[in-house]
């Protein structure tokens, strides 16, 4: 027998139970009803003793033929507190201690409230009854209202007892969580349950012709702790449907307790039937939670997820998620039968500020198998989840140390690449660092300050361990294969001033770096490799040092002008010139005292022995000293244009605006090598307040030549020795804006537009000032309404809300992938643009109807990239969508189910895409 077979059979005994427990509890309600028509003295005494609603007491509108005369309750004792009853209209009292109370009667009692349009009182038999009126066109206004502490309940007719504190009511309404019960006949008890028949529970606020509700044959509500009911069906706009359960229960706890999590279910078609998130909660503590879920698929899938919240006041707080999952697909026995084996976990944790100022702890670790996303449904159903292929994860710890400078940070990070299963992990990677110290400051100065009290050192450390592998191979790999290394960093630096306007900055820089191996090559011909090179590691202690010296010279030129024309401005434009020149001298690091660089020789094919020289500590994580003496020359300039004018606008009086942000550039010499550096140039644009525009570009300054063989190499002769100015080598860069109704307006709108709006806004001011009070009266789970907004015509406003956001990239760089597309006349090559453009945005189409997309259009391949379509429509107590999914991963998935978190898993139709079809995984 297959586990589909055998899950159907359970499916279908448990449904042949439940039905013979529902008949045989009707057949013992019946027996108890004929029983009770034998001790119907009891009424005399208590008729609402019954647990039944046999007696229609409600039937007569007056208490003489109440099942509650009064010479039945004689004169018991006296209530515990006072009645306090009021009236607007009048109070008319009769013989036999009965008071009549018209017009918007009310009774207090305790912590009992009824108001209503008509009430009458017995005193001696502490019976209260009450209604509404019907007006001349038959609508009933100032229906009961009953109240008892924080429980309210709507009513049409109602008969109590203050002293026994039961009742009975005709048509109650009463709401429960997020839904209505309601019941053409009740009874209350002293212990404030409802007895029900012929209820009604729904979560639709229109409860008097709901969309749809559960028709309950019998029920009992416990105010704000549950409802249970007996056999039950469902109709949907008065329609009765085939779906009935033999006994519900609903649980209305609104504080914070644990409890069962219902699942919710569905089909694949690679797995089968499932039920999936269903489990248990645990409300372990006010500051921490745990979720357990789990799920199980009809083809032998399963998995297993748990997740924790937790937040300690003005010290951290975070949360926990792991998953565990057992994928199988295909049958058993057949050569598509596969079973995988994955695993995700999530942390996130923040660290109050308030909780320890010198130090501070956080996580942020999205760590999943490389298959997770294929397996898990939650991955397969998010385009944007499933379309990622990286994923990040850290974890640091900072600690300070105020009272001598020292700062440490150590960070754990992984990166991920889902596509190839391969993994970056970086454990630890830890950085040190020492305020600025003035070593020859005087503790208590007197006079000028000493030019060498300006002298001044710190000190940058770094340590780091890292590997790159499959995740598959992580815990297998052997540390010995892991790279690592100490680098410490030693700069020391003063400022001096030259004439009040020139700053000279010396420096001296000191790196030294430690490894635990170093790698040394030799030639060895019988190694079956392409350039049979052998590498053996060598370990040990290595410490590998360089150093620098530098003087640096800048200063700021002002230039201000007053232009000629609109003198009222009080224009003013002022330059801000800033030239920086320096000069770097660095040794040759690459000679043999200090054992960086060695060599090795091998024989060619024409017979000539051939030198190599590498370095012994090539690829290591923080690089080797350079192997020639170099002495730089650097200029460069940076600029700032800036305009003052007069302006009404401005609390100051005068308004700033930026022409020129920022324009450099950027160039160097090497006096030993006798080599230029290529032209770096940049400049920054504040077009708007909200947009900026960058832009950086670099000039090459050696021209291409041929070679002895033909091929294109960069020469030793610049493009100023041809006539030209430096090679453009290229500049990428973005841009996005957002437009929307207000934006739109703003720019192509007429003025007389513009003026409508601000009325509009206005008024809408004035609207929602009068509804705030009606607003806070509604309940959270009604539906929210719109006030219809009135235009400058009369005519109802016509509203639209849309947004659109665009984004384009581009990029121009030389195209050289083809050597033979060079012009030799000009020796330079084409230049390739690549350009991209993303549109986003949502528009609404009423109130209820939403849609989202989301699209882009690459120029250069000339394809579209993922295209997504969301569409929701508001259907007041359900809520329908529909995701369409265009490109390399398409599929559809449609929903309709009920907006009540507590139905919305059992009152639901879904219909997707088989997972399998379109998904491609690489």
């Amino acid at each position: 027998m297959t586990s589909f077979k055998r899950t159907t059979y359970i499916f279908i005994t448990l449904f042949l139970l439940g039905l013979v427990s529902t008949f045989y509890a009707e057949a013992q309600r019946v027996r108890g009803r004929r029983s009770g028509r034998n001790v119907s003295s009891q009424v005399k005494t208590d008729s609402l003793g019954l647990d039944s609603l046999r007696l229609d007491s409600l039937s007569a509108d007056s208490l003489s033929a109440d099942s509650l005369p009064s010479d039945t309750m004689g004169k018991k004792d006296a209530l515990d507190a006072p009645v306090i009853y009021e009236a607007s209209d009048s109070i008319v009292f009769t013989k036999g201690g009965f008071a009549h109370l018209y017009g918007s009667g009310k009774v207090n009692y305790q912590k009992i409230e009824l108001t209503s349009a008509v009430i009458t009182m017995n005193m001696d038999s502490n019976t209260v009854y009450a209604r509404g009126v019907k007006d001349t066109a038959g609508v009933e206004s100032g229906l009961p209202v009953f109240k008892d502490g924080e429980t309210p309940y709507e009513s049409k007719i109602m008969r109590y007892n203050f002293k026994t504190k039961k009742g009975f009511i005709n048509s109650i309404v009463t709401q429960q969580g997020e839904g209505y019960v309601t019941s053409r006949d009740a009874k209350k008890g002293a212990e404030d349950e409802i007895y029900m028949q012929h209820g009604r529970y729904t979560t639709c606020d229109n409860h008097e012709h709901p969309h749809f509700y559960l028709q309950l044959s019998m029920a009992k509500v416990r105010p704000k702790k549950n409802v249970v009911f007996g056999p039950a069906h469902l109709v949907v706009e008065d329609v009765p449907l085939p779906i009935a359960v033999p006994f519900g229960f609903f649980p209305f706890n609104s504080s914070y307790s644990s409890g069962f999590i219902m699942p919710s279910y569905g089909d694949e078609l690679n797995r089968g039937f499932y039920l999936r998130d269903g489990g248990y909660y645990f409300a372990i503590s006010d500051k921490m939670d745990l979720k357990v879920l789990g799920e199980i698929f009809t083809k032998g899938s399963w998995g297993l997820s748990a997740a924790s919240n937790y937040n300690k006041r003005y010290k951290f707080s975070g949360s926990f998620n792991a998953s565990y999952i057992v994928t199988k697909t295909g049958d058993k026995g057949m050569p598509d039968y596969s079973v995988s084996k994955d695993f995700k976990i999530q942390w996130s944790h923040r660290q109050d500020a308030k909780a320890s100022p010198n130090s501070s702890f956080s996580a942020s670790v999205n760590f999943a198998t490389s298959s997770y996303d294929r397996s898990s449904l939650s991955s397969l159903y998010n385009p944007q989840q499933y379309a990622q292929n990286t994923k990040a994860s850290s974890i640091s710890y900072s600690r300070s140390f105020p009272e001598i400078g020292l700062n440490i940070s150590s960070s754990f990070n992984i990166t991920q690449n889902t596509r190839d299963s391969s993994i970056n992990m970086t454990l630890p990677d830890v950085n040190i660092s020492l305020n600025r110290i003035y070593p020859f400051k005087r503790k208590k100065a007197v006079g000028d300050e000493r030019w060498y009290e300006k002298i001044s050192f710190q000190y940058t450390g770094a340590m780091t361990n890292s590997i790159s592998t499959k995740d598959n191979l992580l815990f297998k790999t052997p540390l010995t294969q892991w790279k690592n290394g100490f680098q410490h960093k030693i700069p020391i630096s003063a400022t001096f001033n030259l004439f009040k306007y020139i700053n000279i900055v010396p420096s001296f820089n000191y790196t030294e770096r430690w490894y635990l191996n170093k790698i040394k090559r030799s030639y060895d011909p019988t190694l079956n490799t392409s350039d049979h090179i052998r590498r053996d590691t060598i370990n040990g202690f290595n410490r590998v040092y360089d150093y620098n010296m530098s003087v640096q010279m800048n200063t700021k030129l002002y230039g201000m002008y007053k232009p000629l024309f609109m003198k009222s401005k009080e224009i003013q434009v002022r330059h801000v010139f800033t030239p920086t020149v320096s000069y770097t001298y660095t040794p040759n690091f690459g000679t043999k005292r200090f054992g960086y660089y060695d060599t090795y020789t091998y024989t060619d094919e024409q017979g000539e022995v051939r030198t190599v020289e590498y370095s012994l500590y090539e690829g290591m994580t923080y690089g080797v000293p350079g192997k020639t003496m170099s002495q730089n020359i650097s200029f460069s300039v940076d600029n700032n244009i800036e305009m003052k004018m007069k302006s009404d606008r401005d609390t100051t009086g005068y308004r700033k605006i930026s022409l020129i942000d920022q324009l450099g550039a950027s160039m160097s010499y090497d006096v030993a090598n006798k080599k230029w550096s290529d032209l770096s140039m940049n400049v920054r644009l504040k077009l708007t307040k909200n947009y900026t525009f960058n832009m950086n570009a670099s000039f090459a300054t050696y021209a291409y030549e041929f070679d002895k063989n033909g091929n294109v190499v960069v020469g030793d002769r610049t493009e100023w020795s041809y006539g030209r100015f430096g090679r453009f080598q290229g500049y990428s860069g973005s841009f996005s804006y957002t437009l929307n109704n207000d934006t739109f307006k703003k720019l192509f709108g007429k003025k007389e537009e513009k003026d409508d709006k601000k009325e509009g806004e206005e008024k809408d001011e004035e609207n929602s000032e009068e509804n705030t009070e009606e607003t806070e009266q509604n309940n959270s789970n009604m539906r929210k309404t719109e006030a219809a907004t009135i235009g400058a015509d009369g005519y109802m406003a016509f509203k639209f809300p849309w947004s659109i956001s665009l984004s384009y990239s581009y990029s121009i760089r030389e195209d050289n992938s083809d050597k033979k597309k060079i012009n030799i006349k000009t020796m330079r090559y084409p230049y390739k643009l690549t350009h991209s453009l993303n549109v986003s945005g949502n528009f609404k189409i009423g109130s209820r109807w939403n849609m989202n997309y989301s699209t882009g259009y690459d120029f250069t391949t000339k394809e579209l990239s993922m295209t997504t379509l969301n569409i929701t429509r508001d259907l007041h107590c359900f809520n329908m969508s529909c995701g369409l999914v265009f490109g390399p991963y398409t599929s559809y998935n449609f929903s309709i189910r009920a907006n009540s978190s507590m139905l919305t898993d059992a009152l639901k139709w879904d219909k997707r895409s088989n997972t399998g079809s379109s998904v491609t995984w690489y």
